[in-house]
């Protein structure tokens, strides 16, 4: 039995530090810092057309009534719904968020290619933020790595209060955006 516990205390115990040549170089570290920027660019990217949409710059305004939702397995939904215009017309076969709920009526726009009806209002701006809320979590200690990359000695207090601050903010937007998603 001991023989369990030393190699738990063995496994937290700090290893070798890289010595030289073991870390990445300055190809390798640049590579790894423009990886790591777009991934955090990426979601502000993918979420731009949702939330146009929920905004109200673009689509159609109407009301989107979801009529079913079928379980895919692992929590993952698909649900269909039917889009009114507010100018009138024949109530359009759409497909609905995957948070909706069978049931759920409200304010929502139509995507220019017609397939798919986005919430507007308070929640449907605030749960296609969601993303970029993401996205500022992931970019937020990039300003201290590239202070630390760079060896500058000046910054690194402010650089760390930064990233806090950046972490929070993307936290709580994060919360808001799925709370608003989901209720």
């Amino acid at each position: 039995m001991s023989d369990v516990f030393d190699n738990m205390a063995d496994a937290f115990q700090p290893g070798a530090s890289p010595g030289p040549g073991r870390a990445p170089g300055k190809v390798g570290m640049t590579v790894l810092l423009v990886l790591w920027t777009g991934l955090g660019v990426l979601p502000f990217v993918v979420a731009v057309p949702g939330l146009r949409l929920a905004t109200g710059s673009t689509g159609t305004p109407g009301t989107l009534t979801v009529v079913s939702c079928e379980a895919l397995g692992q929590g993952r939904y698909d649900c269909r719904g039917s889009f009114a215009p507010d100018g009138g017309g024949d109530a359009i076969p759409v497909d609905a968020s995957p948070d909706s709920t069978a049931g759920d009526v409200g304010p929502a726009r139509l995507a220019p290619e017609g397939d798919r009806a986005v919430p507007t209002g308070t929640s449907g701006v605030l749960a296609a933020l969601t993303m970029p809320f993401l996205g500022v979590g992931v970019l937020g200690f990039l300003p201290y790595v590239l202070l630390y990359v760079s060896r500058v000695r000046r910054g690194h207090r402010v650089a760390v209060a930064l990233g806090c601050l950046l972490t929070f903010v993307s936290l709580v937007g994060v919360v808001a955006g799925m709370v608003a998603a989901y209720s």
